[in-house]
């Protein structure tokens, strides 16, 4: 009787990316979710991990553009892309016009899912600078919070559209 074949070395890839600006080049289990990647090899916490499953929005972070639930997307699908977290929006020690509205508005009562409708803000005013309150709305439908309420968080986006808006003309 032939036994199994029983790999004793797993499998590993080299991912080459760049996340919040800054070169990254780790070696990781191919199947390593983008959420863990971030969390356990580049320990940048911002991103939370809640449902698991990509129905909450906690772990939201933009590659390549693009909002992503982190903790649906393997970390190889990064390679040679973007990646934006939360701990990447803010500059120079100065959190970014989206930070501040969300701070201003009190859009964030406990925190735990505010990186994540950060992210999913951010993707929105990227694409959409002047969003109609149906595009927030959908924009930000992917995210969910038992906390604070929405409105303080739908306030705190028209606000920081405005006020980007406003940077750029001056600009």
């Amino acid at each position: 009787m032939e036994t199994a074949h029983v790999e004793s070395q797993k499998r590993r890839v080299i991912l080459s990316c760049r996340v919040n600006g800054q070169a990254v080049v780790e070696e990781i289990d191919p199947t390593m979710l983008l959420l863990h990647f971030l969390r356990d090899k580049l320990k940048l916490f911002g991103a939370k991990e809640a449902c698991g499953e990509g129905e909450c929005g906690a772990c939201t972070v933009i590659l390549n553009g693009q909002a992503v639930a982190s903790c649906l997307v393997l970390a190889v699908e990064a390679q040679g892309g973007e990646v934006l977290t939360v701990e990447g929006l803010a500059r120079d020690g100065e959190l970014s016009i989206l930070q501040q509205e969300f701070v201003f508005e009190d859009a964030l009562q406990c925190g735990f899912c505010t990186p994540g409708m950060l992210m999913s803000a951010r993707a929105l005013l990227d694409r959409s600078p002047d969003p109609t309150d149906e595009e927030i709305m959908e924009g930000m439908g992917g995210n969910l919070c038992r906390c604070t309420g929405y409105q303080q968080i739908f306030n705190a986006v028209k606000r920081a559209a405005k006020r980007e808006r406003e940077e750029l003309k001056r600009s």
